[in-house]
């Protein structure tokens, strides 16, 4: 029997092919891509190998079961010695539904590092999903909080918004928080009636870094947010872990944000993959970033924040060179390099080639500079900024 002729119109117009007829040599061509990226590591791709364990999966509806996802969760819980733990889409999901559980009614105030993401990078959230107030500082010691810097922001008394929960980051800008500090901040904390919780979106190359096990490093904290995408390689993904009381009504707000996926097993054997595989890259990953330091240092140019894992911060001013000048050379190599201001990004997929090139390139223009190539060079301008890029030549 024919389809109607009206029906069979809009199937035409419903019809959408989205793999390109090149998609070998383009998907090749991304991972080449993201290899010689320097700008953050969610660029990593999924490999074949990812996709094909990833098929394996179980085909449940996530809302309600799904037996990979479980199992995904299960052994998350167990890895951060927590109760239970939920997948959700992303970072940001993660902090904010963990903002949002911790603080029943507001006014609330959250203190939290000023670099960190939940205050830059989350659109908000604080405000807009809880009505919580946040209270971001600036680290003394131009590294990380310590409760000294903590502990004169917190407000227990008074007619100011009280503080119901201290958020930290870890790494923070690729540094790492000493483990003592945040023992002390926890501890603090706890006396006086206030949740901990820990961006750990980054959490995986502080084990890496300092041998502790996940469960150590998440023991001081209520709720946990830990990231695949960052760093381990898989294509999405976050799970929060704390308390099954905690996690139980995450999930009523996860519903509420949008984020209950359904099919879900596929992400989660992606994670699983990255987790098995790629997190036994983290120490290769951290020894490129410090040879890229050592590289730079070695140009005179001027390192900003050292690289304690993956992420390190530079300044090519002291050889006569602005970031938007480092920036178009190395996207206009014959390979090209993508760079974005003073931060520098090393993951997973990152080649001893694509830093060998980029330093190269940098000693290039350095020598540019001391021919007077062009004639002009490009001391830092005023307040810190570069005159040539624009972009901060101090950040911590």
């Amino acid at each position: 029997m024919s389809a109607d002729p009206t029906f069979e119109s809009i199937i035409n117009q419903v019809k959408v092919d989205v793999v390109s007829p090149t998609h070998d040599v383009d998907n090749a061509r991304q991972l080449e891509l993201a290899s010689r990226c320097f700008a953050t590591d969610t660029v990593t791709v999924p490999t074949k190998e990812m996709y094909e364990y990833a098929t394996k999966a179980s085909l449940g509806d996530a809302v309600f079961h799904d037996p990979s996802t479980q199992a995904l969760e299960t052994h998350m819980a167990h890895l951060t010695g927590k109760e239970a733990a939920l997948l959700v889409a992303s970072g940001t999901m993660s902090n904010q539904l963990a903002i949002r559980t911790h603080l029943r009614q507001p006014p609330f105030s959250v203190v939290c590092d000023g670099r960190s993401h939940i205050n830059k990078y989350e659109s908000g959230g604080a405000a807009l999903h809880t009505g919580a107030h946040l209270i971001p500082i600036v680290p003394s010691n131009r590294h990380h909080l310590t409760l000294k810097d903590i502990s004169p922001h917190v407000v227990l008394v008074g007619q100011s918004a009280p503080t119901r929960l201290i958020c930290l980051e870890n790494t923070v800008d690729g540094l790492i928080l000493p483990q003592s500090d945040i023992v002390d901040i926890s501890q603090f904390a706890h006396e006086n009636n206030i949740l901990v919780h820990l961006d750990g979106a980054r959490l995986w190359h502080v084990a890496a870094t300092t041998n502790t096990p996940m469960s150590v490093l998440c023991a001081p904290f209520d709720s946990v947010s830990l990231c695949f995408s960052k760093g381990l390689g898989a294509p999405m993904g976050t799970c929060l872990v704390g308390s099954k009381a905690f996690i139980q009504k995450a999930k009523w707000f996860r519903k509420a944000f949008g984020g209950g996926m359904r099919q879900t097993g596929i992400i989660a054997a992606a994670v699983a993959y990255a987790l098995t595989y790629n997190f036994p890259q983290l120490p290769r990953v951290h020894a490129l970033a410090k040879c890229l330091e050592q590289g730079l240092r070695d140009l005179g140019v001027r390192i900003l924040s050292p690289a304690e894992t993956c992420i390190l911060f530079y300044d090519p001013s002291p050889i006569g060179i602005g970031y938007q000048e480092v920036q178009d050379s190395a996207a206009a190599l014959p390979r090209p390099i993508t760079i974005v201001g003073p931060r520098l990004v090393v993951h997973i997929q990152m080649t001893t080639e694509a830093i060998d090139d980029f330093l190269a390139l940098l000693r290039t223009l350095k020598e540019k500079m001391k021919d007077g190539v062009d004639g002009v060079t490009y001391p830092p301008g005023p307040s810190g900024t570069d005159a040539k890029g624009g972009y901060p030549t101090a950040q911590f």
